[in-house]
């Protein structure tokens, strides 16, 4: 990379996603209860706070968010059984209902779709031909950044790609809204958006360090060779630096996609040192406990979703987008940077949030990439706004990795 260390460590985000859990490392995120039950209590089948923050999002009680979390599980149970029976579909998404909408390829995909107890519809695209559209934009931006244009993104909902616009108007962003535009109504062009950023700080009090910065912990889990690493995103460890938390070292940065004003994609991994290991509950800061983490099965567009970050602590929302591009403004002055293969979402972030776990009910989905300049969360779990998330599956897959789970 090109620039020096101090520029490279304001992209760096101090977050915590959970307890890290080592012998003269730290000890456990949260006490005990002082007594001991007289039994034990079945857990909850959903984290609370998420289940709070639905039942507030959909204005129900909250045992009309724990039917709709049941029904998404069942829906998406069932679509993974036609996908295992080979029935020719075109991705999914969740309506406003809390329905799983199919796309299916045909009229006889509909019928097995309807058959199978989902709603089905057979779009003009569907999720190929718009994968395809996207990636004819991508390579285009990877050329030449768009400042312009905050992302691009294929949406299921309205069949489309999606292109959101910030209001520049340089050379860059001209030609490649006049690429956009060339794919007729498949492609929608949405103006008024703000510019986006790594979401960098350096705070005091973070929980990982290293050079005398801050960063962020994420999720663990082991290579092919059974080594332990952490995962987090790229450019959290863009300069491959020894991790430490509360002084004591515990990992080493080792690969990273994330390099300023080039091709990136946010996503690295560090080695995690002899004797030291990732904790396996995402923290909520106090809100609700712990939330384990049980898998990395991909949660639809539309599902309910939370993250954990050291700047907006525990904030929810749904999933967006998947296959989202974005252009990263440097606020330093430095180049703009396209990162592709993130996932959006209605999940508040501020700067300090990078490198958070996502998680939709015990599942984990990603870790925090970036969002909007300006953005300020008002301090309750559903604050309005928007975030933008590395998806973990795509990490794990990439670097063959096993997540650690409970």
């Amino acid at each position: 990379m090109k620039h020096g260390k101090k520029n490279a460590r304001r992209y760096i985000v101090a977050a915590s996603i959970g307890a890290l859990l080592s012998a003269g490392v730290a000890t456990g995120a949260y006490a005990g209860t002082t007594e001991e039950p007289s039994a034990p209590a079945a857990a909850p089948a959903y984290q609370p706070e998420m289940v709070k923050a639905l039942a507030t999002t959909l204005g129900v009680s909250e045992k009309a968010a724990v039917a709709r979390l049941d029904r998404e599980a069942d829906q998406q149970d069932r679509f993974a059984e036609l996908r295992k029976d080979r029935v020719d579909t075109l991705g999914s998404f969740f309506a406003e209902d809390g329905s799983l909408v199919v796309n299916a390829a045909d009229a006889k995909a509909a019928e097995d779709v309807r058959a199978a107890g989902l709603k089905a519809r057979v779009p003009e695209r569907g999720e190929s031909e718009l994968d395809r559209i996207k990636a004819r934009l991508d390579a285009k931006a990877l050329k030449s950044a768009p400042a312009g244009v905050s992302a691009w993104s294929v949406d299921l909902a309205s069949d489309t790609v999606t292109v959101e616009v910030n209001g520049d108007s340089d050379a860059a962003t001209r030609s490649f809204l006049k690429a956009a535009r060339s794919n007729g109504d498949a492609v929608r062009v949405v103006k008024g958006q703000e510019k986006l950023e790594t979401q960098a700080v350096v705070p005091p009090g973070s929980r990982m360090t290293f050079n005398g910065y801050l960063c962020s912990v994420g999720y663990g889990a082991k290579d092919r060779s059974g080594k332990q690493v952490l995962v987090t995103a790229g450019h959290c460890i863009e300069d491959l630096p020894a991790l430490a938390y509360n002084g004591t070292r515990f990992a080493k940065g080792t690969h990273t996609r994330f390099a300023l004003g080039t091709r990136s994609v946010d996503m690295g991994i560090a080695t995690v040192d002899a004797g030291n290991s990732i904790g396996l509950d995402v923290t909520t800061y106090g809100r609700a406990g712990t939330v384990p983490v049980k898998g990395s099965k991909r949660a639809p567009s539309g599902a309910a979703l939370c993250k954990s970050g050291q700047t907006t602590q525990w904030t929810c929302g749904k999933v967006g987008s998947y296959n989202v591009s974005v252009t990263y403004t440097d606020q330093n002055g430095g180049p703009d940077t396209v990162v592709t293969g993130l996932a959006s979402s209605s999940v508040c972030t501020q700067g300090g949030d990078s490198g958070g776990a996502y998680i939709s009910g015990d599942q984990a989905q990603g870790m925090t990439s970036g969002g909007p300049t300006n953005q300020r969360c008002n301090g309750q779990v559903n604050s309005p706004g928007s975030s933008y998330f590395q998806p973990l599956d795509d990490a794990l897959a990439y670097y063959g990795l096993t997540l650690n789970t409970k």
